[in-house]
């Protein structure tokens, strides 16, 4: 099997990506409860506050619709990618096919015994 840079820069991607993405629902999650505390305080500065604290978290829940949105586009390419490669070659998919479920049937055979 072949290992390409590519292949490993879209993987550390990913990972980036989903770091990134629970981030950011622990950074709205933590807004929203600051925002629910200080529902009260009636001063200025505390309304300033208040209002940009509320539209960077707009921002945010957009920004997170957007990643989750590309990250469903790229997993749709990859599986539209794998249909097209595995319909171009459809035995020697089967014979892989074939080959993984030996290889994990006598695993757990193996296993077993």
């Amino acid at each position: 099997m072949e290992t390409s840079f590519e292949a490993i820069e879209e993987a550390q991607s990913d990972a980036a990506r989903g770091r990134l993405m629970t981030d950011l629902k622990m950074l709205a999650d933590d807004a929203q409860a600051l925002l629910q505390a200080t529902a009260g305080d009636v001063s200025d500065k505390v309304k300033a506050a208040r209002d940009r604290l509320g539209a960077a978290l707009e921002r945010a829940k957009s920004t997170c619709q957007n990643v989750q949105d590309q990250t469903l586009a790229t997993a749709r390419a990859a599986a539209q990618k794998a249909d097209t490669m595995i319909r171009d070659h459809p035995y020697e998919s089967m014979g892989v096919a074939f080959g993984v479920g030996l290889l994990i049937g006598v695993l757990v055979a193996r296993n077993r015994a």
